[in-house]
């Protein structure tokens, strides 16, 4: 080869020098451009919710994968942002939850459009693996709530009294009726955040949705406590149906936990925590014939009046992966005539929660 090279009068010392320069700039090009992307850089979470439930009253357990979801957050500039998150069992069905992309010009105003969970109430804003008990309280699951396809704007100020404020319409469709689906009704929602001295948060929003024919408004007003180990809160929800389509739902959800940190041990803290929630008879805003959908037929009771006490102890372990095992006892208190629902009775539920 020296030889060819030779013949050819070739310098084969340049060569040589020409492909260490070569590396050198694609090595330079790539440390380059791995900086320039590390604020780019794609993040990816996701929680997974095993447990293990059983009913006294059927002498029955099960097994349930409740959430399964994943994640993808991240910026493509330092204005654009965005999330896509999936839940493969959401109660054993495979669901897709946020799809947006966020505009954020400045530190205190953002713009968002896309898919997402809408701005209202406390507790039904929760992730699942920021929720406190094993199952969500009524106003979480079935009074307040809703995610939808819409846009939103945020706005946040500091000093003294930092507040947060969001406001956003929606389509009113749910997130699995899009394609096909025009309105001429506004679906917004209003929801203001604020905090006190003291650890002290205030958060009161408003909400107006029409999942059928009658529309609904929501009033919510909540605070919460969270200092010293101690996270005390208290919500209130009020909801009516436009014509007295349906009598007016309140519903009331209010809990106390104490964190109690462990050294030396498997887990990094334990802690007791006892809530108390209510509802009275509550419709879904959908009309129903014979116990079927049909537009026919009028607004029914689909959550019966009930009140519930859930004590219990979670039990948290914070390294490498956020995980909880959460341990709770429910006893349901039902009106006269009501009917449970099938996995709405007195139970024992220990669940593993892990997010990564």
């Amino acid at each position: 080869m020296t030889d060819i090279l030779k013949t050819c009068k070739i310098d084969t010392t340049m060569i040589r020098k020409c492909m260490v320069v070569l590396a050198a700039m694609l090595i330079g090009t790539s440390a380059q451009a791995q900086e320039n992307s590390t604020n780019l850089t794609p993040n990816i979470h996701g929680t997974v919710r095993g447990k293990y439930e059983y009913q006294p009253e059927d002498k029955a357990g099960r097994f349930e994968v409740r959430n399964a979801r994943l994640s993808v957050d991240g910026k493509v500039s330092e204005i654009v942002e965005y999330r896509a998150e999936i839940d493969l069992s959401n109660e054993g069905k495979i669901k897709m939850l946020d799809a947006y992309t966020r505009f954020k010009p400045f530190d205190d105003f953002q713009f968002t459009i896309g898919q997402m969970r809408v701005p209202f109430t406390i507790d039904a804003h929760r992730s699942p693996h920021k929720q406190y008990f094993a199952n969500r309280s009524f106003i979480a699951k079935q009074v307040g709530n809703v995610r939808d396809v819409g846009a939103t704007v945020g706005y946040k100020t500091d000093g003294a009294l930092p507040i947060i404020m969001e406001a956003g319409i929606f389509n009113g469709s749910g997130v699995e009726k899009q394609k096909d689906f025009w309105t001429k009704n506004i679906n917004f929602s209003v929801k203001a955040q604020f905090f006190l001295p003291k650890d002290f948060n205030l958060t009161l929003s408003i909400q107006k949705i029409k999942p059928d024919n009658a529309g609904i408004i929501m009033y919510d007003a909540g605070a919460f406590y969270h200092a010293d180990g101690w996270h005390v809160e208290a919500e209130y929800l009020f909801k009516h149906y436009d014509g007295s389509a349906f009598k007016n739902v309140h519903s009331v959800n209010a809990f106390v936990n104490y964190d109690i940190p462990l050294k030396k041990c498997l887990f990094s803290k334990i802690s007791p925590l006892l809530r108390y929630d209510y509802m009275n008879d509550h419709s879904d805003g959908m009309r129903y014939l014979g116990g079927k959908l049909d537009k026919n037929g009028s607004l029914v009771v689909t959550d019966y009046q009930r009140s519930r006490l859930t004590g219990g102890l979670t039990l948290s372990i914070d390294k490498p992966f956020v995980s909880d095992i959460r341990i709770n006892y429910e006893k349901y208190f039902y009106r006269k005539g009501a009917i449970p629902k099938p996995s709405e009775k007195d139970k024992i539920v220990v669940e593993l929660m892990t997010r990564f």
